[in-house]
Protein backbone atom coordinates (compact mmCIF):
# COMPACT_ATOMS: atom_id res chain seq x y z
CA UNK A 1 0.00 0.00 0.00
CA UNK A 2 1.37 3.33 -0.61
CA UNK A 3 2.10 6.06 1.73
CA UNK A 4 0.94 8.81 -1.15
CA UNK A 5 -2.59 6.90 -1.10
CA UNK A 6 -3.39 8.07 3.31
CA UNK A 7 -0.96 9.95 4.78
CA UNK A 8 -1.48 10.75 7.79
CA UNK A 9 -0.34 14.49 9.06
CA UNK A 10 0.66 16.33 12.62
CA UNK A 11 -0.12 19.62 12.90
CA UNK A 12 2.06 21.30 15.43
CA UNK A 13 1.94 25.01 16.23
CA UNK A 14 5.48 26.16 17.43
CA UNK A 15 5.22 30.25 18.53
CA UNK A 16 2.26 31.71 15.78
CA UNK A 17 -0.40 34.48 15.42
CA UNK A 18 -2.53 31.54 14.76
CA UNK A 19 -2.62 32.97 11.23
CA UNK A 20 -1.13 29.76 9.09
CA UNK A 21 -3.29 27.46 11.50
CA UNK A 22 -6.66 28.97 10.64
CA UNK A 23 -5.15 28.47 7.19
CA UNK A 24 -4.40 24.45 8.06
CA UNK A 25 -7.53 23.75 10.24
CA UNK A 26 -9.25 25.44 6.60
CA UNK A 27 -7.59 22.74 4.63
CA UNK A 28 -9.71 19.98 6.36
CA UNK A 29 -13.15 21.62 5.65
CA UNK A 30 -15.24 20.87 2.94
CA UNK A 31 -14.33 23.37 0.98
CA UNK A 32 -11.20 22.54 0.45
CA UNK A 33 -11.48 18.76 1.73
CA UNK A 34 -7.73 17.17 1.81
CA UNK A 35 -9.84 14.30 2.42
CA UNK A 36 -9.92 13.28 -0.97
CA UNK A 37 -5.56 13.37 -1.19
CA UNK A 38 -6.47 10.88 2.01
CA UNK A 39 -4.85 13.33 4.53
CA UNK A 40 -6.22 12.69 7.79
CA UNK A 41 -5.33 14.98 10.94
CA UNK A 42 -4.14 13.17 13.91
CA UNK A 43 -3.37 14.01 17.50
CA UNK A 44 -0.85 11.57 17.94
CA UNK A 45 3.20 11.71 16.30
CA UNK A 46 3.74 7.85 16.58
CA UNK A 47 0.99 7.43 14.00
CA UNK A 48 2.42 10.53 11.25
CA UNK A 49 3.75 10.10 8.24
CA UNK A 50 3.92 14.14 7.25
CA UNK A 51 4.72 17.05 10.00
CA UNK A 52 2.88 20.15 9.51
CA UNK A 53 4.85 22.86 11.57
CA UNK A 54 4.03 26.42 11.54
CA UNK A 55 5.28 29.19 13.89
CA UNK A 56 9.11 30.32 14.66
CA UNK A 57 10.62 28.16 17.07
CA UNK A 58 11.98 29.48 20.29
CA UNK A 59 13.73 28.73 22.92
CA UNK A 60 10.65 27.21 25.56
CA UNK A 61 9.41 25.16 22.39
CA UNK A 62 12.80 23.23 20.94
CA UNK A 63 12.81 20.36 23.00
CA UNK A 64 9.36 19.63 22.16
CA UNK A 65 9.70 19.89 18.26
CA UNK A 66 12.66 17.52 18.38
CA UNK A 67 10.82 15.04 20.90
CA UNK A 68 7.82 15.05 18.21
CA UNK A 69 9.98 14.59 14.95
CA UNK A 70 12.00 11.80 16.93
CA UNK A 71 8.84 10.26 17.26
CA UNK A 72 7.59 10.33 14.18
CA UNK A 73 8.20 6.82 12.54
CA UNK A 74 10.49 6.39 9.22
CA UNK A 75 9.96 7.56 6.25
CA UNK A 76 8.61 10.90 7.29
CA UNK A 77 8.75 14.43 6.32
CA UNK A 78 8.32 18.00 7.71
CA UNK A 79 6.63 20.59 5.86
CA UNK A 80 7.22 24.32 7.19
CA UNK A 81 3.92 26.32 6.37
CA UNK A 82 4.35 29.96 6.27
CA UNK A 83 7.19 32.64 6.88
CA UNK A 84 7.58 32.26 10.21
CA UNK A 85 8.49 28.64 10.33
CA UNK A 86 10.30 28.87 6.94
CA UNK A 87 12.56 32.32 8.78
CA UNK A 88 11.31 33.21 11.42
CA UNK A 89 9.13 36.09 9.91
CA UNK A 90 8.45 38.74 11.70
CA UNK A 91 9.40 37.07 14.90
CA UNK A 92 13.19 36.85 13.31
CA UNK A 93 14.74 39.10 15.90
CA UNK A 94 13.23 39.02 18.58
CA UNK A 95 15.21 37.36 22.07
CA UNK A 96 13.79 34.31 22.31
CA UNK A 97 13.32 33.14 19.14
CA UNK A 98 15.88 30.70 16.83
CA UNK A 99 14.54 31.05 13.46
CA UNK A 100 12.68 28.64 11.18
CA UNK A 101 11.96 25.18 12.01
CA UNK A 102 15.06 24.15 9.63
CA UNK A 103 17.35 25.62 12.63
CA UNK A 104 16.41 22.74 14.40
CA UNK A 105 14.73 19.43 12.44
CA UNK A 106 15.62 18.76 8.97
CA UNK A 107 13.12 20.16 6.50
CA UNK A 108 11.85 18.58 3.46
CA UNK A 109 9.70 21.30 1.89
CA UNK A 110 8.31 24.89 2.34
CA UNK A 111 5.02 26.66 1.87
CA UNK A 112 5.99 30.13 1.72
CA UNK A 113 3.77 33.09 2.46
CA UNK A 114 2.22 34.76 5.83
CA UNK A 115 -0.13 33.56 5.94
CA UNK A 116 -0.51 30.75 2.97
CA UNK A 117 -3.65 30.41 1.41
CA UNK A 118 -4.72 26.58 1.49
CA UNK A 119 -4.52 25.94 -1.60
CA UNK A 120 -0.93 26.96 -1.46
CA UNK A 121 -1.08 24.83 1.64
CA UNK A 122 -2.48 21.31 -0.15
CA UNK A 123 -0.09 22.11 -2.80
CA UNK A 124 2.75 21.57 -0.21
CA UNK A 125 1.21 18.72 1.16
CA UNK A 126 0.83 16.58 -1.98
CA UNK A 127 4.86 17.66 -2.65
CA UNK A 128 5.29 16.45 0.56
CA UNK A 129 3.71 12.84 -0.66
CA UNK A 130 6.10 12.57 -3.56
CA UNK A 131 8.77 13.59 -1.47
CA UNK A 132 7.36 10.12 1.09
CA UNK A 133 6.85 7.68 -1.55
CA UNK A 134 10.93 8.60 -2.80
CA UNK A 135 11.99 8.18 0.63
CA UNK A 136 10.30 4.94 1.14
CA UNK A 137 11.11 3.67 -2.05
CA UNK A 138 14.77 4.69 -1.15
CA UNK A 139 14.54 3.24 2.52
CA UNK A 140 16.23 6.92 3.78
CA UNK A 141 15.60 7.55 7.02
CA UNK A 142 15.28 10.19 8.81
CA UNK A 143 18.44 12.35 11.08
CA UNK A 144 17.78 11.74 14.93
CA UNK A 145 17.82 14.97 16.62
CA UNK A 146 19.17 15.24 19.86
CA UNK A 147 17.79 16.37 22.83
CA UNK A 148 20.34 18.63 25.04
CA UNK A 149 18.25 19.16 28.10
CA UNK A 150 17.35 22.78 28.25
CA UNK A 151 18.01 24.90 25.71
CA UNK A 152 19.19 27.79 26.22
CA UNK A 153 20.57 31.17 23.92
CA UNK A 154 24.24 30.65 23.82
CA UNK A 155 24.53 34.31 24.75
CA UNK A 156 22.39 34.00 28.16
Amino acid sequence: MSLAKSPWIIHVNCNSCNGCDIEVVACLTPLYDAERFGVLNIGTPKQADIMVVTGSVNYKNVNVIKNIYNQIPDPKVVLAVGACASTGGIFHNCYNVIGGVDQVIPVDAYVPGCCPRPEAILDGVVAALSILENKKKGNIKGKEVKLKGKEVPSNA
